[in-house]
């Protein structure tokens, strides 16, 4: 009898702690402020076909990251993975368009970009 009265509590505590992890999980870094200037290089492709950047390594806690929105119409993310001294991340070309890769090198994920690196895509 007193464990059915129980019951009712540990499932919504079970379901409050799923809440607040899924919470968690969905918060999202901020965002990257103003970026440094960068290299920016051009890539021509057809539908279809994957475009692969790679991005070096840098030491001291630093990381890429996605700075700026893209066109998913355009590409989409396909993999990413560390190959060698480089971060590689390859992108599927989805449709006819142009988009903008930016990445920002920031210690972890705060606002502070201390490189940045640009990649125009162009699919036809």
């Amino acid at each position: 009898m007193v464990f059915e009265r129980v019951k009712p509590l540990i499932v919504a505590g079970a379901l409050a702690a799923a809440a607040s992890t899924a919470s968690a999980a969905q918060a999202s870094a901020p965002p990257v402020g103003s970026l440094p200037a960068g290299h920016t290089a051009r890539i021509q492709t057809v539908a279809g076909e994957l475009v692969a950047v790679a991005l070096p390594h840098r030491a001291g806690g630093k990381t890429w990251r996605v700075a700026r929105a893209f066109d998913s119409k355009v590409v989409t993310e396909a993999s990413e993975a560390d190959v060698g001294k480089n971060v590689v991340l390859v992108f599927r070309a989805n449709g006819k368009g142009t988009t903008r890769l930016v990445f920002a090198l920031t210690r972890g994920e705060s606002a502070k970009a201390f490189e940045s690196r640009t990649f125009v895509v162009n699919v036809s």
